[in-house]
């Protein structure tokens, strides 16, 4: 980032998403997708599972791009550029915040680089000092899904963040108590001067029945995002190291972060059986597209369906 320039105002973000969102659906720009939602539960965790109501528009502008895809000889890429009535703000010199077109969340934030990078490629000091510019004034989920095996959708790099909490009722997160337990075996002091506990899944300590590592973060990271940004890059290196993933070679991983704490777990597959998985999945959100698929899911169980996604 040249010379650390952070362009958003602080105390604006919040109040410039209500206001985008707004014109955004007023003017046709922000297709919001319906759902109804259910808590499923398993192993203590009430997940939230949401229920696709009509997925004709986003189905449809898929068709769209690879349509354009195949008539220019180029990937369609939305972020590049992206659309006007969906631009929220200006992050920093090299990251622009944008509303999810086809949110189901509402207040669904993509923060997205200027130029094209691989959404495979690892987080940088400016993807994190992008995150706590936002989290700053956003309190609420940060994530980032590396790759299709992940769950992105789009090749370009984002992370997303949506606003806190995430049910209607319960904990903000619902599987953030077993995050935040202190259940974990192993733990490794990092030069962020935090502490990660690393979990694997055949810890009996653990909550978690895959391949994890966490860290808890200091909120008051978001009162100097530069600092912030450089800290948590570190405490993501010690992450990745801990999962088997390499600083100079990235994987399929899901990253989640809040104001408070980190989480990463390697991914081995997009789907289980017709059930896709991002990094809302481990957070304890997942979304199913028909009735069939929500059978699926109660039969088996969701931490059962997190489990063959991740890695044991």
């Amino acid at each position: 980032m040249a010379q650390g320039k952070i362009l958003l105002k602080s105390g604006t973000l919040w109040t410039s998403v209500k206001e985008q969102t707004e014109h955004a659906l007023q003017c046709g720009a922000l297709l919001s997708i319906q759902t109804e939602f259910e808590f499923v539960e398993q192993d203590n965790v009430r997940f939230l599972v949401r229920i696709l109501s009509n997925l004709n528009r986003k189905k449809a502008a898929k068709e769209k791009q690879e349509k354009q895809s195949a008539t220019s000889g180029q990937e369609f890429n939305p972020f590049l550029p992206y659309e006007e009535d969906l631009f929220v703000a200006d992050i920093s010199d090299t990251h622009v915040c944008i509303l999810n077109k086809f949110n189901v969340v509402d207040y669904h934030l993509l923060i997205i680089t200027r130029g094209f990078e691989e959404q495979e490629s690892l987080l940088t000091l400016e993807d994190f000092t992008a995150m706590w510019a936002c989290l700053a004034d956003f309190d609420g989920l940060a994530f980032y899904n590396s790759g299709k095996t992940a769950g992105a959708s789009q090749r370009h790099k984002h992370l997303q963040l949506v606003p806190l909490p995430l049910a209607p009722s319960g904990p903000q997160i619902p599987i953030e108590p077993l995050l935040t337990s202190g259940q974990c075996q192993e733990s490794i002091a990092s030069g962020a001067s935090a502490t990660l506990t690393v979990g694997f899944a055949n810890a009996t300590s653990l909550k978690l029945p895959f391949i994890h590592a966490f860290a808890p973060l200091n909120s008051n990271w978001m009162q100097s995002p530069l600092t912030g940004g450089q800290a948590t890059l570190e405490v993501y290196r010690t992450l990745l190291n801990a999962v088997g993933i390499e600083a100079k070679q990235s994987g399929a991983y899901n990253l989640l972060a809040t104001r408070e704490w980190m989480l990463i777990v390697p991914r081995s597959q997009e789907v289980f059986q017709s059930i896709s998985v991002n990094s809302l999945g481990f957070a304890g959100a997942l979304l199913v597209r028909n009735a069939a698929e929500m059978e699926i899911l109660k039969d088996q169980g969701p931490m059962t369906i997190l489990k063959n996604v991740a890695v044991s």
